[in-house]
């Protein structure tokens, strides 16, 4: 390392250690060459070189929704079956901090790493590349992804969704959907959502194209702005149950109801969802299996040293309830769908 940075590895150290007692120009070449070379200091000096740490290193976007706890929790689980403890951190959909928190990990020597979703800066995926640690990329799912992707196909979710409303008759129709920057899994949702209504010839006003963070109290308000016009949708299709939990609240405190006057749908199929009044029309993504298999297949290749581990698609589902029901293009009510689940192998 301190060759590559043409400095000595006393000055390495410091730039670990007391980085404020370097020049800027002299922690600027050694941080490219830290990134170039991928170098990683090893912190956990009580482990003997050729003995596993027992930890595994988690990064999620956040822990404030019950969707991400429950992944984690059944990974957890799986993983503590074989010995191991995991290591978790939230990266707040920032790709650097996402990049600096990694970086932590490893310095602390675990034995494998779990990243949510399949879209990370290059930074991150030459620095696992470098390291040459197990890595499976949770949550969503695609044969071609970089390392093994175990989750579900959110554009097969987002296609659910929109097909269900359809069939349903509606026409006019707004989307209310989580900013995309930093999360795969929302802007994979976005494009199907939008690419169906459109082949259905369904076009969605700029005006009912929202984009509202992962809030209950956003969503409220941003269905109070939404319905105080006089165009009004007969349905809203939400990228997730918080939004959809949130939109509920939000038709109701406007003196409306659902779904008589609007039908509303979310995607994830939260715990609780089933539980709200009136119960979400949702499509299941089904965190408990994806954590387990996660798991499974990370400890399975850390153990066993020679075994490559693959993807695994855990196909969402189509849940219909009673915050959906029919009409006509004419807005004439059709017979109720209540409480029916509905999949798609």
């Amino acid at each position: 390392m301190a060759k590559a940075a043409r400095v000595s590895a006393s000055t390495v150290s410091r730039y670990f250690n007391h980085p404020e007692l370097l020049k800027p120009a002299t922690r600027s070449r050694i941080d490219k060459a830290v990134r170039k070379t991928g170098y990683i200091r090893n912190r956990a000096a009580q482990t003997i070189h050729g003995i596993r740490s027992g930890t595994i290193g988690v990064l999620v976007p956040t822990l404030d929704h019950a969707i991400f706890a429950e992944v984690v929790q059944a990974f957890s689980d799986e993983v503590a079956e074989q010995g191991f403890t995991i290591l978790l951190a939230s990266h707040g959909y920032d790709p650097q901090r996402e990049y600096a928190i990694l970086r932590k990990m490893l310095e602390h020597r675990v034995d494998g790493i779990v990243l949510t979703g399949l879209d990370h800066d290059e930074a991150v995926f030459q620095l696992i590349d470098a390291q040459n640690i197990p890595t499976v990329l949770m949550w969503n799912y695609a044969q071609t992804a970089r390392y093994p992707a175990i989750g579900t196909d959110n554009l097969l979710a987002g296609q659910l969704i929109a097909e269900h409303v359809l069939s349903l008759g509606h026409r006019d129709i707004a989307c209310m959907l989580p900013p995309v920057a930093g999360n795969d899994r929302a802007a994979a949702r976005y494009d199907a959502v939008m690419q169906t209504l459109q082949a259905a010839g369904v076009s969605v006003r700029p005006e009912w194209q929202l984009t509202t963070v992962y809030s209950v109290a956003a969503a409220k308000r941003d269905t109070l702005a939404l319905l105080a016009s006089a165009a009004r949708p007969t349905a809203l299709i939400c990228g997730n149950d918080v939004l959809a939990t949130g939109a509920i609240y939000g038709a109701t405190a406007a003196g409306l109801s659902v779904p008589d006057d609007m039908s509303i749908t979310g995607i994830g199929d939260f715990k609780g969802s089933a539980d709200i009044e009136p119960p979400l029309t949702t499509v299941r993504i089904p965190a408990k299996r994806i954590g387990r298999e996660a798991g499974r297949a990370l400890s399975s290749t850390i153990v066993q040293s020679t075994s490559t581990s693959v993807g695994v698609h855990c196909k969402p589902a189509l849940i219909i309830r009673s915050s959906s029901r029919s009409v006509n293009n004419a807005g004439e009510d059709l017979p109720t769908h209540t409480r029916v689940t509905a999949q798609r192998t």
